[in-house]
């Protein structure tokens, strides 16, 4: 990896990978400026290919903020290293366009991390409305965990340390914690802990790729670490997605994963993850076109073809373009 640009004087560069999402981003863009004041910041926004004015508005509305303006859609790996490549901060955060800062979320951050020199990667708190807490950060991928998923055992019980260890359903968000994975969504980064690890992956198109770094950050000896003392709201779903688009997404979820399992966990652990993915797509599909026929509900129709797409790509490698 070649050197990254000198730092001095910037606290945190602030990353943000934007697709047509331009209405929130331009609160998320509002939130950073009007709590991030007692620390040197830059904002810079990547955007992938997008058709809803978001590049107008940025350049327009933000004319502090970086833009790069890709002529097609890179994927949130590749995207978000544009960003870093060029950024000059002692920390650096992924942000989705998707969020808003809340009680100066970012300052907070940058000082837990300025005072404890071992950790790599900070999380904080996740709030989709006023009074709920959403379930960031969750245990490294593999097959148990994965069959955890895709059994439901996990969702039937949450609270237990062995079904529920995905996504670490015992834990509230409420206290200090070390992790394995820190979501993507809000990941404050230290310089340091990239130039030792690299960048992103950028055979992760989307989902996994923060998996994949922190599983890298973890083995390089960097804590990531949860912190309450900070927190954000988190919109969920400011991008519309038409349906083929969210089948794309389906099948990225799983070939994501399976990358990570074959690169981190060895061709074993590959091929119990695609026979599992193999058994759970058929059965869904089966069981939401069952569904769908009995209810005449349009959305377990689309559930049942994305799961039948999937399963055409594990035994075909057919990927719906």
């Amino acid at each position: 990896m070649k050197p990254l640009p000198d730092q001095r004087g910037v606290d945190v560069s602030i990353i943000i990978v934007n697709w047509n999402t331009c209405d929130v981003l331009r609160g998320c863009l509002s939130s950073i400026f009007e709590q991030t004041t007692d620390i040197s910041i830059e904002v810079i926004v990547i955007d992938n290919a997008s058709c809803d004015g978001s590049v107008e508005a940025v350049s327009t509305e933000f004319p502090a903020v970086t833009l790069i303006a890709n002529h097609e859609n890179r994927g949130f790996a590749a995207a978000n290293n544009q960003g870093i490549r060029i950024s000059r901060g002692r920390h650096v955060l992924l942000l989705n366009p998707d969020t808003v800062i809340l009680d100066a979320a970012i300052t907070r951050c940058v000082a837990f991390a300025d005072v404890r020199p071992d950790i790599g990667v900070v999380g904080c708190k996740v709030f989709t409305d006023e009074d709920t807490v959403q379930q960031t950060g969750f245990a490294f991928p593999g097959p148990w965990n994965l069959f955890l998923v895709l059994s439901g055992l996990g969702r039937c019980f949450p609270k237990s340390r062995i079904f529920g260890r995905p996504e670490l359903g015992w834990w509230d968000r409420d206290s200090e914690l070390d992790l394995d994975v820190v979501s993507g969504m809000f990941m404050l980064v230290r310089r340091e802990a990239i130039e030792q690890v690299g960048l992103m992956d950028e055979r992760f198109f989307v989902y996994a790729e923060e998996a994949d770094w922190c599983y890298r950050f973890a083995k390089a000896g960097w804590r990531r670490v949860f912190t309450p003392t900070a927190r954000i709201l988190h919109l969920d779903g400011g991008g519309k997605s038409s349906s083929q688009i969210n089948t794309r997404m389906f099948i990225q979820l799983q070939k994501s994963l399976l990358i990570y399992f074959r690169k981190h966990l060895g061709p074993v652990s590959w091929t119990v993850g695609k026979m599992l993915y193999i058994a759970s797509d058929l059965g869904r599909s089966a069981a939401w076109l069952v569904s769908a026929r009995v209810t005449g509900d349009p959305g377990l129709r689309a559930k049942s073809a994305a799961a039948a797409a999937a399963l055409r790509y594990h035994l075909r490698g057919i990927e719906p373009t």
